[in-house]
C-alpha cells in the first residue's frame, strides 16, 4: 500500500537543542521576561547590527509598540503596502492613525517606490516598508520618493535578511520581526523590535512593560523588590517569555544555516521549475539576500492550463499544500468597507492576490519532497 504524500507548508525545524533550552527557565522558575529574554535580544541585535533589540510576543506588537513609541496617533498617516498580512495596516488602526495605501511591485511583491510621492501629505509620520517573503524592499527608492519621512520595517519574513549589505532590521528608524513557526527562526509566537536610536528604545521598552517607570527584572535585583513601579504611561503587556527567549538563542545561532539551506533549494526550484511556462517565479535583485521565508510564484493567468485556485486543489489532492502569498489588504472587508476602496484602485495588489502562490519550502523537507513538488507542477501542463 502506497503512503499518501503529506508536504506542509510550512513546518518549524525544532528538537533536540530547543527541548533542552527550555528547561534550564523551567527548572530555576523564572518564566516570564528575564535573563533568557535579554540574552536572546544582545544576540539578535549583534546579528542584525543595531544597538538595541527588544523581544515582544508578536512581530504585531513590535510593530505597534514603534508607532506607540514614535506618539503616532489620531490625525496622523502612515503609508502601507497594499498587498501584506493585515497586521501591517492594523497596527496603524490600533493608534487611531489611517493607513494609507500604496500599491505594490508585481515581481518583488514590495511598495512600488514610483507610487510612494503622490501618496505623501502633511500628515504622513512614517512608511511601513515590508520585506514581504524574506526579500527587503528597496529602502533606497523609498527615502527617496519620501525625504525625511521616518521607515519603519515590517521584517516580519526577513531575520538574517539584507539589503545592500545591510542586515534587514537596521535599514530604517526601526524594524519588527516575527517569530511564528512559518518563519525561518521561531519561538512558537513572538517578535522582536530593533532601532538603533537610544530614546526610541527607551521610551518602547517602558511601553511593552505596561508603562513601569522600571522593569520587573530591575526591580526584582534592586535593593528594594518589594517596592512597585511608578507608571506615567499608558503601556501594553507586550513582554516576551524566558520559555520563548531560551529557545530563540537557540534558534538564532542556527538561523544562517536555514537560510543557505532554503536558498540551495530555491535554486533548485528555479532549475527545475524553468520551464513551466505558467509559473513566474520570484525575483532576488542583485545585492539582497533573501530569507526565503516562503517560495512565492505568480500564476500566470494568461498561460496556466488552470486558474490559481484550482491549481492549488490539484496539489493539495497530490498531498502538497501551497497558500495564496498574502492578502491585498484593501479587498478585506474591514478596509473595504472602513476606506470605501475597490479592487480596482491598487491593481498591482488586486493581481498579486488573485494569482500568487505559495509552494513547500522549509527546513524539515527532504530531497524526495522537493523532487516530488517539482514532477507534480511539471505534470500539471
Amino acid at each position: 500500500m502506497t503512503t499518501r504524500r503529506n508536504i506542509q507548508i510550512s513546518l518549524p525545524a525544532t528538537g533536540e537543542d530547543e527541548w533542552q533550552a527550555a528547561r534550564e527557565p523551567l527548572m530555576s522558575g523564572w518564566l516570564t521576561q528575564g535573563p533568557k529574554v535579554a540574552a536572546f535580544e544582545k544576540a539578535f541585535a549583534a546579528r542584525h547590527e543595531v544597538a538595541h533589540a527588544l523581544a515582544t510576543t508578536s512581530c504585531t506588537t513590535a510593530l505597534h509598540l514603534i508607532l506607540a513609541a514614535m506618539d503616532i496617533g489620531p490625525g496622523d498617516e502612515v503609508i502601507v503596502p497594499a498587498f501584506t498580512w493585515v497586521a501591517t495596516a492594523n497596527v496603524v488602526l490600533y493608534c487611531g492613525a489611517t493607513p494609507v495605501f500604496v500599491d505594490v511591485d508585481r515581481h518583488t511583491y514590495n511598495l512600488d517606490p514610483a507610487q510612494i510621492a503622490a501618496r505623501v501629505t502633511p500628515k504622513t509620520r512614517a512608511i511601513i516598508a515590508v520585506h514581504l517573503f524574506g526579500l527587503c524592499a528597496d529602502i533606497d527608492a523609498i527615502r527617496a520618493a519620501a525625504p525625511g519621512v521616518p521607515i519603519i520595517e515590517d521584517a516580519a519574513c526577513a531575520a538574517g535578511s539584507a539589503y545592500k549589505g545591510r542586515p534587514a532590521g537596521s535599514l530604517g528608524l526601526a524594524g519588527a520581526f516575527s517569530f511564528h513557526p512559518r518563519k525561518s527562526v521561531t519561538t512558537g509566537e513572538g517578535g522582536m523590535m530593533t532601532t538603533a536610536d537610544a530614546a526610541l528604545a527607551e521610551r518602547a521598552n517602558i511601553l511593552r512593560n505596561h508603562g513601569a517607570s522600571v522593569s520587573e527584572e530591575v526591580r526584582h535585583a534592586g535593593p528594594k523588590p518589594y517596592l512597585l513601579a511608578d507608571f506615567n504611561l499608558l503601556g501594553f503587556n507586550y513582554r516576551m517569555t524566558d520559555l520563548q527567549g531560551a529557545v530563540g538563542i537557540v534558534q538564532l545561532a542556527k538561523l544562517d544555516r536555514f537560510i543557505d539551506e532554503r536558498a540551495r533549494w530555491a535554486a533548485y526550484y528555479r532549475a527545475e521549475l524553468a520551464g513551466v511556462r505558467w509559473l513566474r517565479q520570484p525575483d532576488t535583485p542583485a545585492g539582497s539576500r533573501h530569507g526565503w521565508q516562503s517560495y512565492v510564484c505568480y500564476v500566470d493567468p494568461a498561460l496556466a492550463p488552470a486558474a490559481r485556485n484550482d491549481i492549488m486543489e490539484r496539489l493539495q489532492t497530490a498531498g502538497i499544500s501551497t497558500r495564496p502569498g498574502t492578502h491585498a489588504v484593501h479587498m478585506l472587508g474591514l478596509y473595504r468597507d472602513r476606506q470605501g476602496l475597490r479592487p480596482d484602485d491598487y491593481p498591482g495588489a488586486r493581481d498579486c492576490d488573485r494569482h500568487t502562490m505559495a509552494i513547500p519550502l522549509h527546513n524539515r523537507m527532504s530531497a524526495e519532497d522537493y523532487a516530488y513538488v517539482v514532477d507534480t507542477i511539471r505534470a500539471i501542463g
